[in-house]
């Protein structure tokens, strides 16, 4: 342990943020309500400077993925993120701000929050379905609030929980480096993951879970958090062997080495679809979109956005037949040849990739007396708790009350989201009684431009724009009954990040504060 006088008190104001260099080590020290702290400068998630965040409310929130950390503890408040940051003692001696590190702790900037492991005697066992974010979260928190009973984790899958949302970024992803927590930290915390298991049905009453492979499970809770199936086309053709779906990271994988040099066609001007076909930009012979809508991304972000993203693909040598349909898949020897659109084109392609939606990997309830709506997702309450009790879901499943629009019901497949809602069903599974309360928040990006989103503008009024759309440089507000329900940018950080800081206060922006180019509505952070 070692002390370091890294400023004076005057040199730095209230709500301040600041890297200070240690050693050849960075470390972010804060200045908030008069009181000094300082803790890890880089985001656990994908390595953001913090620096560049948003400073509200005793936290820090990445302007570039919305985590959030304490300013004191360094534990996350918002996620999507697996690790917590270090913390340092800071103490203030005769007007001079001093830091006292270890030069271990210094080097490793994150840190795995304190957790429980498993203890021989405890019986008791919850059950985890699915293998994304949403159950492991809830496997750490189970762990952080002390559970030593059993912790199951069973997937369909081959792998261990990894970053799904890299895929469509880099489609020659390898899984072993894009692994959530490396295979010891199961072994370290009792979490057993069983892979390649694929619920097949639920037994409430009993509560046990059935598998493909034969075998039961039982649990004291149960976590059902399978996510989505991707939606294959409904046309003659769909099966053939060079039309693919992306999922996995062997789907990713095989993509990616049918496409490169060859002809693609991307079926879907979805973000799935739009980030394949801008990581193939420049790796294909050349790449193709097909969508049902005039401009990409027109019923989420409206057509001025959509125009501005179109034409900046459009310039990356990417062609678009919008406002059209596939209505057959035509090939030889069982490989594509040729799709067919319904306004008559032909197109000639070596490989199709299909990104037009998902639908909810829930069939296997069917039967039980777990509520699901019409299009198959799990209703659950603020707690995450479905209509059984003991039994939660979470992530892309379900619909749940989103206290930002008055617990309106709603169903959000965001990474952000996934992970928060694992989190609060693991503390109700512990008798927490806390509900959800966060604000969406999206990412994606192409070209090497940031695209962000937070909110839920699903039937906005109106798109208020500062900045300059063509320049790719912009902050779009979405007004509904003349407020903010929601906020994207391009190029334009950190307004997204303070955005969702206000929202997740609670208080509102009017439409009038957004139209103001001096931001009043800043003061609520």
């Amino acid at each position: 342990m070692f002390e370091k006088e890294v400023c004076l008190v005057t040199e730095m104001e209230d709500g301040e943020m600041r890297e200070v260099e240690i050693k050849n080590h960075k470390v972010l020290l804060i200045k908030n309500n008069g009181e000094f702290s300082a803790i890890g400068h880089l985001c656990s998630h994908y390595g953001s400077p913090l620096v560049k965040g948003v400073l509200s409310h005793g936290r820090v929130r990445c302007s570039r993925h919305g985590a959030c950390f304490n300013i004191k503890t360094g534990d996350i408040e918002e996620f999507p993120c697996v690790d917590g940051l270090q913390s340092f003692k800071v103490e203030v001696q005769d007007g001079k701000v001093i830091l006292f590190i270890s030069s271990k702790v210094l080097e490793l900037n994150k840190r795995t929050q304190d957790m429980v492991t498993r203890s021989p005697g405890n019986k008791g066992a919850i059950l985890l379905i699915g293998g994304g974010p949403a159950s492991l979260i809830c496997a750490e928190t189970l762990r952080q609030e002390g559970y030593k009973g059993r912790v199951i984790l069973a997937t369909k899958e081959m792998h261990l929980p990894y970053d799904r949302p890299k895929l469509s970024k880099n489609l020659n992803s390898q899984v072993e480096n894009i692994l959530l927590r490396k295979p010891e930290f199961y072994s370290t915390y009792g979490i057993e993951v069983l892979t390649n298991k694929e619920a097949t049905s639920v037994n409430t009453k009993n509560r046990k879970v059935r598998f493909k492979d034969g075998t039961t499970q039982q649990y004291d809770n149960l976590l059902i958090a399978t996510g989505s199936v991707p939606r294959m086309l409904d046309c003659p053709g769909a099966d053939l062997k060079n039309v693919c779906l992306l999922r996995t990271p062997e789907d990713a994988n095989k993509i990616d080495e049918l496409a490169t040099g060859k002809g693609v066609i991307i079926v879907g001007s979805s973000f799935i679809g739009m980030e394949v076909a801008a990581y193939l930009a420049e790796k294909a012979k050349s790449v193709s979109v097909i969508g049902t809508s005039e401009v990409p991304y027109q019923n989420v972000l409206g057509m001025e956005i959509g125009k501005a993203i179109m034409k900046m693909f459009e310039q990356e040598a990417i062609k678009f037949y919008m406002l059209d349909h596939v209505t057959e898949l035509r090939g030889e020897d069982g490989l594509l040849k040729e799709v067919v659109l319904a306004s008559g084109k032909v197109l000639p392609t070596d490989i199709c990739v299909v990104g037009i939606g998902v639908t909810p990997a829930t069939s296997f309830l069917r039967g039980s007396p777990i509520k699901t709506d019409s299009k198959g997702t799990v209703v659950v309450d603020q707690f995450m708790q479905t209509s059984v009790a003991k039994v939660f879901a979470a992530g892309d499943i379900t619909s749940f009350p989103l206290p930002l629009q008055n617990n309106q019901r709603v169903n959000i497949g965001h990474w952000q989201l996934a992970h928060m809602q694992g989190h609060v069903a693991a503390l109700n599974m512990q008798k927490k009684n806390t509900g959800i309360n966060t604000v969406p928040f999206f990412w994606t990006h192409f070209f090497g431009k940031s695209f962000r989103y937070a909110g839920y503008g699903t039937g906005y009024e109106e798109v208020i724009f500062q900045g300059n759309i063509g320049e790719l440089k912009f902050v779009a507000f979405y007004i509904k009954e003349d407020k903010v329900v929601a906020v994207a940018s391009l190029n334009y950080d950190p307004v997204v990040a303070q955005v969702a800081e206000v929202l997740a206060s609670g208080k509102t922006i009017s439409k009038t504060e957004a139209q103001a180019g001096d931001r009043p509505w800043l003061k609520n952070i």
